[in-house]
This record gives C-alpha cells, sequence and structure tokens, in this order.
C-alpha cells in the first residue's frame, strides 16, 4: 500500500466509524444544497450553521428560489451569520446561473469558478460532493492537516506554501468515494487535528505525521506574522418615534455590513448632532447613552457607542425611502441587520416591554 492509498483509505476508515454523515445538506444531498453549505461554512462552524441551513432552505428550496427572492430577504435569512458579502454573492451567483446555465450550478469547474463568491476550494468541494468529480480541496481544516502530516513549514496564505499544499491535496485523493473523503478531511481537521489541543493519541494518521514525529504540532502550521488589530469608534443613533417604531438606515453597497439594515452611524457625536438635526425633531441632549458594543472584524476592532432617544419625529421632507425608514419590531425579522445591532435592539425592546 503506498502512501497515496494510505492517507486517503486511513482517512476513509476513520470516517466511517467517527465522521458526521447525518448533516442536513447531506440528505438529500444536491448541488445546490451542498454549494448553500459550502458557502456558510466559509469562516463559520458546522454546529453554527446548522439552524441556518435549516431555515434557508426551508424558505428557498433551491437555486429558482433564491434567484427570485429579494436581496433583503436573503440577507435576512443570513443575518447573524456574519461576513455579509458570502449571502451577496450567493444571490447575484443565482442570478448568473438563471441566466447563463438553465437555472443550475454547472457541472464545471471553470464555470463554478466564474461565478461570483466561490473559490477554487469551494468550487473542488462542490464538484467533488455534489458529482463525486475527482477535485481537490484546501479549507483551513485542511490546510492544517496536510501542513502537520507533510511537515510544510512556512504560514500557508503565502503563495509557495498554499500552491505546496494544493500540488499534496491533489497527490492525496482517492479513485472513489470523493464526497465522503471531502467530508473526512474538513471533520478530520475540525475534531481530531484541531488548532488547539489536537487529539494526538487518537490520531490514525500520527505514524506518519511530521509534525508528530519531530514534536512541532503545536508550530505547524505556520502561523500569520501578528499584529494588534486597529481600533475605530462609531456612535450610532438609536431613535424611536411616539408609536414605537425604530429609525433604520441602509448601509452603503459596499464595506462593512454592506446593503443590510442597521442604525443611523457617525463617526463620533458632532457628526450625530448635525444628522440628528437634519432628520429629526427633538432634543439631542436628551439623548441617554447605552452600554457600549465591541464588536470584531477581520482587520479591525469597532466600538459602537448607541444613544438613544424617544417619541422624535421625522422634520419635514424625512419619509421612508430606499435608505431609511421607519420600522416597528414585528418587522425586524424581515430584513438583514448587523449582529450587534440586532442584540442590541431585541434588547431594548425587552427592556421597554417591562
Amino acid at each position: 500500500m503506498n502512501g497515496h492509498d494510505d492517507f486517503a483509505g486511513t482517512l476513509l476508515r476513520w470516517f466511517d466509524a467517527h465522521g458526521r454523515h447525518d448533516l442536513p445538506w447531506q440528505h438529500p444531498r444536491s448541488p445546490y444544497r451542498t454549494w448553500l453549505s459550502e458557502v456558510m461554512l466559509q469562516q463559520t462552524q458546522v454546529q453554527v450553521v446548522l439552524p441556518y441551513f435549516e431555515r434557508f432552505v426551508a424558505e428557498l428550496p433551491d437555486l429558482p428560489a433564491l434567484a427570485a427572492a429579494p436581496l433583503d430577504r436573503v440577507l435576512a435569512l443570513w443575518s447573524g451569520l456574519g461576513y455579509y458579502t458570502r449571502a451577496r454573492n450567493l444571490h447575484a451567483a443565482a442570478l448568473r446561473c438563471m441566466e447563463l446555465h438553465g437555472g443550475e450550478l454547472p457541472r464545471d469547474f471553470d464555470a463554478l469558478l466564474a461565478l461570483p463568491g466561490i473559490g477554487r476550494s469551494t468550487a473542488g468541494a462542490i464538484l467533488a460532493q455534489a458529482w463525486g468529480d475527482r477535485q481537490p480541496i484546501l479549507d483551513g481544516n485542511v490546510r492544517r492537516v496536510l501542513a502537520r502530516v507533510h511537515g510544510i513549514e512556512g504560514w500557508p496564505g503565502t503563495p509557495a506554501v498554499e500552491r505546496r499544499l494544493w500540488e499534496i491535496a491533489a497527490g492525496e485523493l482517492p479513485d472513489a468515494r470523493l464526497a465522503d473523503y471531502t467530508q473526512a478531511q474538513m471533520d478530520f481537521g475540525a475534531s481530531l487535528c484541531t488548532r488547539h489541543d489536537p487529539a494526538c493519541d487518537a490520531c490514525p494518521l500520527r505514524g506518519r505525521c511530521v509534525a508528530w514525529l519531530s514534536g512541532r504540532v503545536a508550530e505547524l502550521p505556520t502561523p500569520k506574522p501578528g499584529k494588534p488589530l486597529p481600533r475605530r469608534s462609531a456612535v450610532v443613533l438609536l431613535l424611536r418615534d411616539a408609536a414605537g417604531r425604530l429609525l433604520l438606515q441602509r448601509r452603503p453597497a459596499s464595506g462593512v455590513w454592506a446593503s443590510l439594515w442597521s442604525l443611523p452611524q457617525t463617526d463620533d457625536t458632532a457628526d450625530a448632532r448635525d444628522w440628528f438635526a437634519s432628520h429629526v425633531r427633538g432634543d439631542f441632549d436628551a439623548g441617554m447613552p447605552l452600554p457600549a458594543i465591541d464588536h470584531a472584524f477581520t482587520h479591525y476592532r469597532l466600538q459602537l457607542q448607541p444613544m438613544q432617544w424617544d417619541a422624535v419625529a421625522p422634520r419635514d421632507g424625512v419619509a421612508d425611502n430606499d435608505g431609511l425608514r421607519w420600522v416597528g419590531a414585528g418587522a425586524l425579522g424581515a430584513l438583514g441587520i448587523p449582529a450587534p445591532v440586532r442584540r442590541l435592539l431585541q434588547r431594548t425592546m425587552e427592556e421597554a416591554a417591562t
């Protein structure tokens, strides 16, 4: 038995005994459900994704339904999963498939890669899991396993190291059971060969793992050179009218939380005062500061300082439009709202009800 067979065969035997066989996108397994799960699982753990996936496919069960849905509905179903560009790309890709591929995902690597939000690893995962095609993947879990087993030095985000890992991933592919093998790699990295405290004592690959044999499990894969995240701050205005409706503003089409509905946001208190004066009638200085909200993005940390006003009224000429609207509590669930802002709104509504 050569190393290629040993690696894939060992992983498949482990998967048969210990892998996840009851994930909702496995039953039934379809190109659409596979694609949706892969996009949801980018930078998000399986346990977090499960309820979102179930809710999403219950409402949008296939690609034509996704394409026909308003983007606001897609963002609302996604709300809380984060990295909202994934949801916008999902919707855009569905529209592209309706236009170019007869309302179906194409069974072609280059055609998949050309769709918004589908990179090399996601395309490979869709082809391998939906159709059993012989395609490698290289998500975070697979990078970690391959870097340790093969003793690959250097941060995997550098082109040279990534290229080497892709070569290894392709070389380890089995000839059959590609869907199971793809899932096995992800499960193995998520449950056994974890980033911290991997279960090396229970690892069936330990005997051929360079990291284990050389005592470098904690060092591989080589971490990204670190630097502290910059900090930013902003003021958000929580404005209620006499009927208890909230004033929401649509975020710009690009940047953080793009196209989601959120509270009006300004860089500082002076800008908040100007925004208040131009949009609503009331006493700005009567605003009540709420506890600050800390939220970490990939590249920086954001501290939001909420300020709350009740019983304000819109200024003349400030009416509901595509970028600004008054929303009752019962309508919030139908809108895509950033998770930390949604939590703030829920908390303030609960406090108002007591």
